[in-house]
């Protein structure tokens, strides 16, 4: 009898354990009955594999904690469960869903910043598409130390968040964004550049700050060096630059533009008048691109002095002050 007791026990005690481990495989291998469909999952910074669990079963995810918590102490605790955000294909298994997050599979953006935006637009734009905050990305675009020599004088990142198309994740911290656009900014204004440069006579901060006004005064890639001419010209003979871009600058940065400049804005005091203030503004006005800075730094070799809007975007470049009003009235009178 007492034999008999022990074999049925040992039977039990063997047959138990294997039925556990079916029952685990099939929770952990095995994906839940659901409808197919794609979902957005958000591991939080710091979040553990406990809280991690609970939210896959809040959202429907996963039906039970446990096979996920045992699989992860079995097969996953030598590796970390990575924060962001996640694109799971549903239904999917505690497993895959395992080897997604240890291995960090995050869904990336593609952001693109166009030319001519200033570091605010920027910080409003990443903002909207929910990628960061916009007083972080503002604070971190303080990080001046990152330009190196490139600039010394620089008080914020203003002109050098070079403008592409990037790939970024949801949560990415500011900082981390900040480095990248500034990275490619050294990446694009190479060695050959810098001694352009020399050869000009300019820095590179100031050949940043007049490929920001070319990139504000023309969209067109034809008319971008004749721009750079007539800058180089006024600069050269100590000519005020009179561009409409960089009182429009000011007043976005004092917060009171509101759309339209005016007359009585020309006397705007601020460093930025180039109507008021002979030279270069303090510095840039925007983020140029690579096209405006190479116009930057090799102007056509027209010797115009002025230029005015067609009102279609492109513009009537002249060499005389005459030939200058004459074009002034004429699509003056056609705007009007």
């Amino acid at each position: 009898m007492i034999l008999k007791v022990i074999k049925t026990a040992l039977i039990i005690s063997a047959v138990i354990p294997l039925l556990l481990s079916v029952w685990f495989s099939i929770e952990f291998y095995a994906p839940p009955r659901t409808d197919p469909k794609k979902i957005l999952f958000l591991v939080e910074e710091g979040k553990g594999v406990q809280s991690i669990a609970q939210n896959l079963k809040d959202e429907g995810i996963i039906k039970k904690t446990w096979p996920f918590l045992l699989g992860y102490r079995i097969y996953f605790s030598s590796k970390s469960l990575k924060a962001g955000e996640y694109e799971l294909n549903l239904p999917v298994s505690s497993k895959k869903i395992l080897n997604i997050l240890s291995e960090g599979k995050v869904l990336v953006y593609p952001i693109t910043i166009p030319e001519g935006m200033t570091r605010r637009e920027i910080a409003q734009h990443l903002e909207s598409l929910g990628i960061v905050e916009e007083d972080d990305f503002l604070k971190a675009a303080t990080r001046t130390d990152l330009l190196g020599s490139y600039d010394i004088e620089a008080e914020n990142l203003e002109g050098y968040l070079f403008p592409e198309t990037y790939h970024f994740t949801r949560g990415i911290p500011a900082e981390k964004i900040i480095s990248t656009f500034v990275s490619q900014f050294k990446t694009v204004f190479t060695e050959e550049w810098r001694k352009r440069a020399i050869e000009i006579n300019m820095t590179p901060r100031k050949v940043v700050t007049l490929a920001s006004l070319i990139e504000k005064e023309t969209s067109i890639p034809e008319e971008r060096k004749l721009v750079s001419a007539v800058f180089h010209t006024r600069l050269r003979i100590k000519m005020k630059l009179d561009c409409d871009p960089t009182i429009i600058y000011a007043m976005k940065e004092q917060g009171t533009y509101e759309g339209r400049l005016l007359r009585k804005h020309l006397k705007l005091d601020s460093p930025y008048n180039t109507y008021l203030r002979r030279g270069l503004p303090p510095g840039p006005i925007c983020n140029p691109g690579r096209a405006a800075l190479e116009a930057a730094l090799y102007p056509s070799g027209e010797k115009y002095l002025y230029f005015v809007s067609r009102n279609d975007g492109s513009h009537v470049f002249s060499r005389t002050f005459d030939e200058h009003q004459r074009a002034v009235r004429k699509y003056r009178r056609q705007r009007q």
